[in-house]
């Protein structure tokens, strides 16, 4: 068994790919998926499914993936920004070197801060500094760099 791929639903999906490969150096992996039919109705559960989107390759990965999946329905049920400790699946995450940098980089790229750059000395583990931000529909993200202990 292995992980493979966490899904967005997007508004736009080619703007959010964009956003994701300039901020985090993913790697769009062809081809473009264009889906519809009885069998995505049946699996999806989703009367009269259709969706346009991409696999993009995340970083520290292999080509093999995992990877994170960004379609767009044409027909999207709305929603609201939830809150970082609404119920269900809350945000991704990446490492980064430089937690600060990158936060510049994903607010140049249309995305917006939803907290103050943190650090916190975790025992037995080591420092983390870390902040969670958004993408430019909303979804949460943690940015993460840690100071291991010895």
């Amino acid at each position: 068994m292995k992980f493979v791929h966490t899904n967005i639903i997007s508004i736009d999906w080619k703007t959010l790919v964009d956003f994701y490969i300039k901020t985090f150096d993913c790697k769009l992996i062809p081809p473009v998926r264009k889906q519809f039919g009885a069998w995505l109705d049946q699996g999806t559960g989703v009367k009269n499914a259709q969706l346009e989107g991409a696999h993009l390759l995340l970083p520290g990965h292999s080509e093999y993936g995992p990877t994170l999946e960004i379609y767009q329905y044409s027909n999207i049920e709305s929603s609201t920004n939830l809150k970082p400790n609404t119920k269900g699946f809350g945000h991704i995450a990446f490492e980064v070197d430089s937690v600060e940098l990158v936060l510049e980089k994903l607010i140049r790229n249309g995305g917006s801060a939803q907290g103050s750059i943190t650090k916190r000395e975790i025992e037995e583990v080591g420092e983390i500094t870390f902040v969670y931000a958004r993408d430019p529909e909303g979804n949460l993200i943690e940015l993460q760099s840690w100071k291991k202990q010895p």
